[in-house]
């Protein structure tokens, strides 16, 4: 089955898709300004405007229905005396007033096509693992770079360059580069200050290939990789050894995650990990399934997450390890494979 007939399978209304990268995934349309909306059957209408046209009229397996700009006001009146299932998740307030107000009896539901989207195909798989190989390279070149004297802007800014001549689309998300006390902070800013030696440096960053993301975070060191930094960083590095240990199909989320906590709070670090271990990643960097202390989500073959336990010591240093990883059969396959070793930096 396509992605349209596999999700009709288990729609029991009509379902219209709003979320854009939904609208994407099931039709290949890249827009700023869509809707589809599949039937229980498998049929399947896109709605678009004059921008989106021509694009749209070439997709194979959907009717093509075009718009004014307006899209819903357009679709209040096309469905109108419907019993319509909406993606809540997406579909804002003031567009769902406007449906009801247009005769739509509107249905909420939440992360149905994003459940599809978790499994991955071999395409996508594909696609995937280019982007985290050009990853792999970056995070490799980037280590022969002179980071002291630089600022995080600067490094960040050689990233952007980087992806783009390694061979990606361009970055997945905008690039973290933090070191010290900023590094402390799971999702710091970048700053305009040099960085010095003796420090630790996280940096988080990905690209992406053919709309798919890489995901992946390594914390360098501008010194000896010695002492107090490298007890912290031996540290965050078995919590994420004994997370990949314990992925495998029909893990829960809950549990991978606690299992990446254990080292951590025997050492008497706990509270200084405070986010969830990891997300799903696809066409967003952040999708299902995740991995936190109250996910209720179950790993299948085909999930592609992330594995980043963090130790942030506040006013201090931070460090994060970070590999992108898809469920096997028997445990997982590392995407991201750049050394995890200390690696000292100039």
């Amino acid at each position: 089955m396509n992605r349209i007939e596999r999700l009709a399978s288990g729609l029991d209304d009509a379902l219209l898709v709003t979320g854009l990268v939904n609208v994407r995934y099931l039709t290949g349309l890249e827009s700023s300004n869509a809707a589809v909306l599949v039937e229980p059957d498998a049929n399947a209408t896109l709605y678009t405007d004059f921008r989106y046209a021509e694009a749209a009229a070439d997709i194979d397996g959907v009717t093509f229905h075009r718009t004014p700009r307006a899209v819903v006001p357009a679709l209040a009146e096309l469905l109108s005396g419907r019993r319509i299932a909406v993606e809540a998740s997406h579909l804002s307030l003031a567009s769902a007033d406007t449906l009801r107000e247009g005769g739509v009896a509107l249905v909420s539901t939440t992360g149905v096509v994003e459940a599809l989207r978790a499994i991955k195909e071999p395409g996508e798989l594909d696609a995937m693992r280019r982007a985290a190989a050009i990853s792999d390279r970056v995070y490799e070149e980037l280590a022969e770079q002179p980071f002291v004297g630089r600022t995080e802007a600067e490094l960040a800014w050689w990233l952007e360059q980087a992806w783009h001549e390694a061979g990606a689309d361009g970055p997945s998300f905008d690039a973290i580069v933090a070191f010290g006390e900023n590094g402390a902070r799971p999702h710091a800013k970048l700053r305009d200050v040099p960085i010095p030696e003796g420090t630790l440096v996280v940096v988080d960053a990905g690209c992406s290939v053919d709309g798919y993301a890489s995901d992946c975070t390594r914390t360098f060191f501008t010194g000896q990789p010695e002492g107090r930094l490298r007890e912290i960083y031996d540290l965050c590095l078995q919590a994420q050894l004994d997370a990949l240990a314990a992925i495998h199909p029909g893990a829960s989320g809950r549990d991978v995650d606690a299992a990446s906590r254990v080292a951590i709070e025997a050492a008497g670090m706990g509270e200084k990990y405070g986010h969830g271990l990891g997300h799903g990643v696809g066409l967003d960097v952040h999708e299902e399934p995740n991995m936190r202390p109250e996910s209720d989500a179950v790993l299948a073959v085909g999930n592609v997450v992330t594995v980043e336990p963090g130790i942030y010591l506040a006013g201090d240093v931070g460090v994060r390890i970070e590999d992108m990883v898809v469920v096997t059969e028997d445990g997982c396959e590392r995407l991201t494979s750049v050394t995890k070793e200390p690696v000292v930096v100039g």
